[in-house]
C-alpha cells in the first residue's frame, strides 16, 4: 500500500471523515449543556416544591421548659403586642371591649376562603399570620384577604422554631415571606408572630433575642391572650368558650385556619362573632388595636411614664409610639423610616378612623398611602422587591404544576415498568421450556455451508482472535473479512493469521473506507452460500456456535436469527455492569420478542440471514447509525420471522472506559431511534409490517427510549424523598424495586447458566452505570428532536476477549 506525504511547509486540507468529525463535536456540546440545563431546572423546581411544602430544611422542633432568667418581667407580663426601641421592649394590651380575630398557619384553599366569607358577611376583620410557603403557592386567596380588609402578617417561610435558627436563617425566613406577600398582593408587612409562639409569659431565654432582633428591625411581635385551642378539635363548645375573654377585658384571641382539619373552627367563628357582639365587643385588626390605644393616650400626655400608665403594660422609659430607628428604616418593605407602632397610627386622622371603626364595626375610613388604617403594618411593595416576589410566585406557580405532574407520569411509568418485568419473566420461562424440550426442532438439521462476514476496521489488536475462533467451527464455513479501509495492517494480519491456521476458506477483500452497512454490503454480494452469518471483528465464537445459529433456517419461514452475545473482559467493574445487562436484555428481553414475534435487533456481534431476504430488503441500509436494528425492522415488515437462538453464543469486547462505553451507547440509541423514525409506516401499515408496527414498534418506543428517558427522574424523585420527606420509607421501597430488578436477574442468569456472583454488583449498577446510560439516552433524544447527525465511531479495542473458555 502506498501512502502520500504531504509537501513539507504546506497544511494538509481535512478528509470529508474529519471535517464531518468536528462538526459533529461542536453540535454536541450544546446538546450536552442543553441536557444539564434541564436536569439542572427539575432539581431546582424539586427543591423549591419541596421548600415550600416544609421538606427542605424544615424543623419541628419546639424548645420547651427553658428558662425565662433574662426576659425582663413586665414583657413576661405585658401586653400580647410586643416592639422595641432603642433595645428596650414596648408592650401594649388590646382595649377593652375589644377583640383582635387572629388566624394562623394559612392560607389554605379549604378553610381560608370559608374564613373570609364569615368574616365579610359579619363585617369583621382579621389579622392573619402566614406561613410563606403556603403564600407562595395561594397567592389569590392572599390578594383576596388583603383587598377585603384583613391584616397580615408573617409566621416564617416554612413554620419552623426560629429559637433553634441562626441569624441568617431567620433573616432568610423572614425575607422570602416578605417576597411572597409582595408577589401576592403587592405589600409587605411588620407584623410577626413566632410559630408555637403563645402567651408573653412563654417566651423564654432562647426566644427572647430572636424577638429582640426582629424589632431592632422593625418588627411587631404578636402574641395571644386567648387561645381557642381550636387545634386541639375539642368541638365547637368548648372553642367558644376558650375564645371568650373573661370580664370586659380585650383579647388577641387565636383562631387557626389551616395546618389541620378545622372543620370545628369553620362551624364555631359564626357563633362566636355574634356572641361578642352581643356582649358589646368590637373587632379590629392589630394595627386598629394599637391605632386605638394610640388616640386614647394623645389627649391625655405625649409622655411616656403617662402613655405606660394609661395602657398599663409598658416598660418605664418606653413609649408604644416608638419613634423611627435606623434598624427600623432598615426593616424589610418598610423603606419609608417609620416604626411598626408610628405607621400603625399614620396620624391623627387615621388613628380616629381606625379607632372609630373599631367602636364600630371594624371598618374605619382612615387611610395612608392608600392603606386602611386597620391595615397600617402593611408596606407598598415596590421596585425589586415587587418584582422577585412575582418572579417567586410564577416559580411556584410552575413547581405546583410540574411536579405533582411529573409525580403522576412517573406513577405510570413505575407500573409499565412492573408490568414489563413480569411480562419478561413469564414469556422468558414459557420462551425456554418451548425451545428446550426434548422433541422440539427447527426442522431437518441444516448442515449446508454458510458465510460468515467480518467487517474490519483497524482491527489489529483483535482480528486474529477472531479467525482463530472460526477455524474452530463445528460447521463447514466460508470466511469473508471486509477491511473498510484499515490504517493499521488489518489486513495483512488477517491474512497471516489465515495461513497460520491453516484456514483456506478465508477471503480477505479491502475497500476504501465507507462504513460498516457497505462493507456488510460488500460481503453478501461476494458471499457463496444462501446464508450468511455477520460477527464484528473483535467478537470470538465458540466452536458450535454457526451450528446452533443456522438451525432455525431449516423453517423456511425464518428470515434472519439472532445470537446471544455474551461480555468477555466482565472482570473489571464496568464489564461486569455491561455483563449484567447483557444477560438480562438476550435472555429475558429477546425471549419476550421473540415469542411477541417482533424482535427489534438482531446484534451486530452475531446474527445469521437469508441472502435473499437481505437482497429483497435492499442489503444494509446507511440511513441510520443502527443498521442491524433498521434491517431488522425491514425483514419484518417483508413478511419474514426473526428468531432467538439462545446456544449460539458469542463473545464480544465491551467498552473498556466510561467514555468509550458513553460513545457507543450513544450511538446505538440515536440510530434505534432513526431507525424507528424511518420505519413509522409500519403503524399504518396491514399484514406481518403492521403487525410490527403497532406490537413490536411501541414496546420498543415506551421501554427502549419513553421509560427510560423518564427513569431518571424517578431516581431524583428516589433521593428527594429519602432527603426531604421519608427516608426510611423511600429506602425500603428502593430496595423493593431492587430486589424485584434482582430477582429478574437471577433468573435471566439461571436460564444462561451464568454464575450469580456478578449479581453483587448489581446495585452499584443501579446507582451508577444505570444513570449514565439514562443521560445517554436523553442525549440521544435531544441529538434526535435538534436534527443532529452522527458519524461512525470507532472503540479502542484492546484485544484480551480471546477463546471462550477464558471468559467464564
Amino acid at each position: 500500500m502506498t501512502t502520500t506525504t504531504p509537501s513539507r511547509g504546506r497544511r494538509r486540507a481535512p478528509t470529508r471523515m474529519e471535517r464531518a468529525a468536528g462538526k459533529a463535536a461542536a453540535l454536541q456540546r450544546p446538546r450536552v449543556i442543553l441536557a444539564l440545563l434541564l436536569l439542572l431546572g427539575l432539581t431546582c423546581v424539586m427543591l423549591l416544591d419541596g421548600y415550600l411544602r416544609a421538606e427542605v430544611g424544615g424543623d419541628e422542633r419546639v424548645r420547651d421548659g427553658a428558662s425565662a432568667s433574662k426576659v425582663p418581667d413586665k414583657v413576661l407580663n405585658g401586653g400580647p403586642i410586643l416592639t422595641f426601641r432603642n433595645g428596650k421592649p414596648v408592650t401594649q394590651t388590646i382595649p377593652k371591649k375589644t377583640i383582635v380575630l387572629t388566624f394562623d398557619d394559612g392560607p389554605n384553599p379549604t378553610y381560608t376562603p370559608t374564613v373570609l366569607k364569615i368574616l365579610k358577611k359579619y363585617d369583621v376583620p382579621g389579622t392573619f399570620f402566614l406561613v410563606g410557603s403556603m403564600v407562595s403557592r395561594y397567592p389569590s386567596i392572599v390578594k383576596q384577604m388583603v383587598a377585603q380588609g384583613n391584616e397580615v402578617g408573617i409566621h416564617t417561610f416554612t413554620h419552623v422554631d426560629l429559637s433553634y435558627q441562626s441569624d441568617a436563617r431567620i433573616k432568610r425566613e423572614m425575607e422570602q415571606t416578605q417576597l411572597a406577600l409582595a408577589g401576592a398582593a403587592g405589600i409587605t408587612t411588620t407584623l410577626f408572630r413566632a410559630p408555637y409562639s403563645s402567651e408573653t409569659d412563654a417566651i423564654d431565654n432562647y426566644s427572647y433575642p430572636v424577638y429582640k432582633k426582629l424589632g431592632a428591625s422593625g418588627y411587631t411581635s404578636v402574641f395571644v391572650d386567648t387561645d381557642s385551642d381550636d387545634w386541639k378539635q375539642p368541638g365547637v363548645a368548648k372553642i367558644i368558650k376558650w375564645a371568650t375573654p373573661s370580664g370586659t377585658s380585650g383579647s388577641s384571641v387565636l383562631f387557626h385556619d389551616a395546618g389541620g382539619v378545622r372543620s370545628q373552627t369553620m362551624k364555631a367563628l359564626p357563633t362566636y362573632i355574634e356572641k361578642m357582639k352581643a356582649k358589646g365587643y368590637t373587632f379590629t385588626t392589630v394595627s386598629g388595636a394599637i391605632a386605638k390605644n394610640n388616640a386614647a393616650n394623645r389627649p391625655v400626655t405625649s409622655t411616656g411614664a403617662a402613655a405606660g400608665a394609661s395602657t398599663g403594660n409598658v416598660e418605664a422609659g418606653a413609649q408604644p409610639s416608638a419613634a423611627p430607628t435606623a434598624a427600623s428604616s432598615a426593616a424589610p418593605g418598610t423603606g419609608n423610616g417609620q416604626s411598626p407602632v408610628d405607621s400603625a397610627v399614620g396620624g391623627a386622622g387615621a388613628a380616629a378612623g381606625a379607632a372609630g371603626g373599631a367602636n364600630g364595626n371594624g371598618s374605619g375610613n382612615g387611610t395612608r398611602n392608600g392603606i386602611s388604617a386597620l391595615q397600617g403594618a402593611h408596606r407598598e411593595a415596590t421596585g425589586m422587591t415587587l418584582y422577585e416576589g412575582k418572579a417567586l410566585i410564577y416559580a411556584v406557580t410552575v413547581a405546583e404544576w410540574v411536579v405533582p405532574g411529573l409525580a403522576a407520569g412517573l406513577t405510570v411509568v413505575g407500573v409499565a415498568v412492573m408490568s414489563r418485568f413480569g411480562m419478561m419473566l413469564i414469556l422468558a420461562r414459557r420462551h425456554y421450556r418451548q425451545r428446550n424440550k426434548r422433541r422440539f426442532s427447527w426442522g431437518p438439521t441444516v448442515t449446508r455451508p454458510v458465510t460468515v462476514i467480518v467487517p474490519a476496521y483497524n482491527e489489529k489488536e483483535c482480528i486474529a482472535n477472531t479467525l482463530e475462533s472460526l477455524a474452530k467451527s463445528t460447521h463447514p464455513i466460508e470466511v469473508i473479512v471486509v477491511d473498510d479501509g484499515s490504517s493499521d495492517g488489518t489486513s495483512e494480519i488477517a491474512r497471516e493469521a489465515a495461513r497460520s491456521f491453516g484456514m483456506t476458506n478465508v477471503r480477505v477483500i479491502r475497500q476504501e473506507n465507507a462504513g460498516k452497512p457497505a462493507a456488510l454490503n460488500n460481503g453478501v454480494r461476494s458471499a457463496s452460500y444462501d446464508i450468511v452469518v455477520m460477527m464484528d471483528g473483535d467478537t470470538v465464537f465458540e466452536p458450535d456456535t454457526v451450528r446452533h445459529l443456522v438451525q432455525p433456517f431449516a423453517d423456511p419461514e425464518v428470515g434472519a436469527v439472532a445470537g446471544n452475545a455474551k461480555v468477555g473482559n466482565r472482570n473489571t467493574v464496568i464489564g461486569a455492569w455491561q455483563h449484567i445487562e447483557y444477560v438480562m436484555g438476550f435472555n429475558l428481553d429477546r425471549r419476550m420478542y421473540d415469542l411477541l414475534r417482533c424482535m427489534p435487533t438482531i446484534p451486530g456481534a452475531i446474527g445469521a440471514f437469508r441472502r435473499e431476504a437481505v437482497l429483497q430488503v435492499g442489503g444494509m441500509s446507511e440511513d441510520t447509525l443502527a443498521e442491524d436494528t433498521d434491517i431488522t425492522i425491514a425483514m419484518h415488515r417483508e413478511g419474514w420471522r426473526v428468531v432467538y437462538q439462545e446456544h449460539a453464543k458469542a463473545w464480544t469486547e465491551a467498552p473498556a472506559s466510561l467514555k468509550q462505553l458513553w460513545s457507543q451507547r450513544y450511538r446505538w440509541s440515536y440510530g434505534t431511534m432513526q431507525a424507528l423514525w424511518k420505519h413509522r409506516k409500519s403503524l399504518t401499515d396491514k399484514g406481518p409490517s403492521g403487525r410490527f408496527g403497532r406490537v413490536g414498534m411501541p414496546l420498543v418506543v415506551i421501554f427502549q427510549i419513553i421509560t427510560p428517558v423518564f427513569a431518571p427522574l424517578i431516581d431524583v424523585f428516589t433521593v428527594y424523598s429519602m432527603i426531604f420527606v421519608d427516608f426510611w420509607a423511600s429506602l425500603a421501597m428502593w430496595f423493593a424495586v431492587l430486589g424485584i430488578q434482582l430477582l429478574c436477574a437471577a433468573y435471566a442468569f439461571r436460564l444462561d447458566r451464568e454464575k450469580y456472583r456478578y449479581l453483587l454488583m448489581m446495585p452499584l449498577q443501579q446507582l451508577a452505570y444505570r444513570q449514565m446510560m439514562y443521560l445517554v439516552l436523553i442525549h440521544s433524544s435531544i441529538t434526535a428532536l435538534t436534527g443532529g447527525r452522527l458519524r461512525w465511531q470507532k472503540l479502542k479495542r484492546t484485544g484480551e476477549v480471546g477463546t471462550p473458555a477464558g471468559a467464564s
